[in-house]
């Protein structure tokens, strides 16, 4: 029953109103900036290891990589599965779609993160889509800041940062080290509990500790070494995929398409369907994909108000590169791989285990993975096993930051009361291995849901800032 509620609560927050929000922002901000993610993407990434100077605690890279701490996770290898298995191979041209818009929407959160950022007596930098809205809206719209810091919050204690990222570990190490479920440590609420997930999710939560009492710049530290070797491994099996099956990707774009506007429904004789596949591919591939990349979401543009740099549009590019290496890259790697392990004569049908149960979540994308590739199961597996493992952890360290700053905002700097949160935080991931993987991802959808809806209403408010930053920005420095 609790499921059942938490269905209908995220059936109105993904509603079509949210899902038009977010792509209306994307297209009016793209059409603000010109086209920015087109135009100016390979300056973007050329910026990536520019050293800037300013006002700030990271450089642009550091603070990338924190971001990308926190976007590169679950969502990219279990968010895309659960995407794919509950709105066909069609949520993945959802997600592109979402993903290009969502471009210009990082670059524009994250530019005026940084023009409207504070920086306090003692150089400490709070900044991030709460004092866009205060400042660059004005004071009477200081409600709509309080809400979304509100949401920030409980996102980061309640959906993307701990519960989600945590049980895809878990998750994860089960299907390494215990697939059968043979080694049960106890049962509760009728489900059983290896000590795979036992010892886990003790290490998780240890390792968390150990980190996020140490505060951002140690959050920065293990997140500039960690992310890019992971993304590489990862990066590396997704070539693998490609390379070893580059007859079948035709089909499997195809396949892809196909169901993104509900025309396999009407090869099979149900046009009476069409419109709920469509709807359903749309929602889930958006909703997963802001979920992985958090475009319009608003996190990013905390990390990215800590640089060290003076020129907001700069580093605005420098995080818009985030979406297209989460999304554009990796998320597409593994949908990919999921449809061509599942696509047979021109349709896609779920993978399933031995006892001929539908595989979920990250077992799901292990099994892909290892039916596409071949050779030594074992093997990919855990090299999965380690990417998920290593993505999610940062992910963890990124959205404590992420919702620290949103409690910092709403308690008027009071860190007694961050300190505590950290404890809180702590104790979440110590609980997120054992809830459901859907009530988990239900949770972080409608948590999600409305943080964004805050953020957009600001960037839609002020797209002719964004506009006019942009375009004096450009003439003032027409190249790197």
């Amino acid at each position: 029953m609790f499921e059942e509620i938490l269905g209908k609560i995220d059936d109105i927050v993904w509603g079509i109103p949210t899902i038009a929000l977010i792509l209306v922002t994307g297209i009016v901000v793209t059409i603000a900036t010109k086209g920015i993610q087109f135009s100016k993407l390979g300056r973007a990434f050329k910026g990536i290891f520019k050293q800037n100077e300013g006002h700030g605690e990271l450089s642009g890279f550091a603070a990338l990589c924190t971001a990308l701490s926190a976007t590169i996770g679950t969502g990219n290898i279990v968010g895309v599965a659960t995407a794919v298995v509950a709105g066909g191979p069609g949520a993945l041209f959802w997600m592109w779609v979402a993903a290009i818009l969502g471009t210009a929407t990082k670059f524009s959160e994250c530019m005026l993160s940084i023009k409207y950022r504070e920086v306090k007596p003692d150089g400490h930098v709070l900044g991030g889509p709460f004092y866009t809205i205060e400042k660059g809206m004005g004071k009477n719209w200081k409600w709509l800041a309080v809400l979304f810091a509100i949401f920030g919050t409980f996102v980061g204690l309640f959906g993307i940062g701990t519960f989600t990222q945590v049980n895809g570990i878990c998750g994860a190490v089960q299907n390494a080290f215990d697939p059968e479920n043979a080694h049960i440590a106890f049962s509760l609420f009728g489900h059983d509990y290896s000590w795979a997930i036992v010892i886990g999710g003790a290490v998780i939560t240890i390792c968390t500790a150990l980190v996020v009492i140490g505060g951002l710049k140690r959050i920065s530290k293990v997140a500039e070494k960690i992310v890019p070797v992971m993304a590489i491994i990862y990066v590396f099996l997704g070539l693998s995929v490609i390379i070893m099956n580059a007859t079948k990707i035709p089909a499997a774009f195809g396949l892809i398409f196909k169901s993104a506007f509900g025309w396999t429904a009407v090869a099979g004789g149900a046009a009476g369907y069409v419109l709920k596949q469509v709807t359903d591919s749309m929602q889930k591939g958006i909703a997963r994909g802001i979920f992985s990349n958090e475009a319009g979401l608003g996190s990013a543009p905390i990390a990215a108000s800590a640089v060290q740099t003076n020129e907001p549009v700069e580093q605005g590019l420098v995080n818009m590169t985030g979406t297209v290496i989460d999304t554009l890259i990796i998320c597409t790697m593994t949908g990919i791989t999921l449809v061509i392990a599942g696509m047979n004569e021109g349709i896609w049908t779920n993978l399933t285990s031995a006892s001929g149960e539908p595989l979920k979540g990250a077992a799901l994308t292990a099994a892909s993975f290892s039916k596409v590739l071949g050779g030594d199961q074992h093997s990919v597996q855990f090299l999965l096993m380690l990417c998920l493992v290593f993505f999610a952890f940062t992910t963890i360290l990124g959205w404590d930051y992420y919702s620290e700053r949103c409690l910092e905002y709403l308690s008027g700097g009071k860190m007694g009361i961050v300190k505590v949160y950290r404890w809180l935080y702590i104790i979440a991931v110590a609980i997120g291995p054992y809830m459901t993987i859907s009530a988990v991802w239900t949770i972080a959808d409608i948590t999600n849901g409305l943080m964004a809806i805050p953020n957009c209403i600001s960037l839609l408010v002020l797209s002719g800032i964004i506009a006019k930053e942009t375009k004096v920005y450009f003439n003032k420095c027409p190249t790197l």
